[in-house]
């Protein structure tokens, strides 16, 4: 048997896994916050977040523990790499997604620009 493990296309930290679950503990089961990339912040794309009554089919789907997370697949492609963590800082508590494609971002870490 091989044992070579396979990284996930996106990670999770275990912080942002937490809160997603608590988030989603008070929706109907099946429930998933998608992340998606759209068009538009001030760096050209930003990422979006919402909580869907289930996955779709050709979804990236990801989590544990009751946590789900649904990407479609053009948004996986401005993902591919990232780290999804959750932060509670002074500028606030948010998702903080850690992108190694992107070559700028925006104060506010929401948008952001590629090459």
């Amino acid at each position: 048997m091989n044992d070579i493990s396979v990284a996930a296309p996106v990670d999770l930290t275990a912080n942002a896994l937490r809160h997603i679950a608590e988030i989603l503990k008070s929706e109907p089961a099946g429930a998933a916050l998608r992340i998606a990339v759209e068009g538009g912040g001030c760096s050209g794309f930003q990422y979006t977040y919402a909580i869907v009554p289930e996955t779709a089919e050709g979804d990236l789907v990801l989590g544990e523990n009751g946590a789900t997370v649904a990407i479609d697949p053009v948004s996986l492609e401005y993902m591919r790499g990232s780290k999804v963590d959750f932060v509670d800082d002074l500028m606030g508590r948010t998702f903080k997604v850690h992108n190694p494609a992107a070559t700028a971002s925006c104060g506010c870490g929401t948008s952001f620009s590629l090459d």
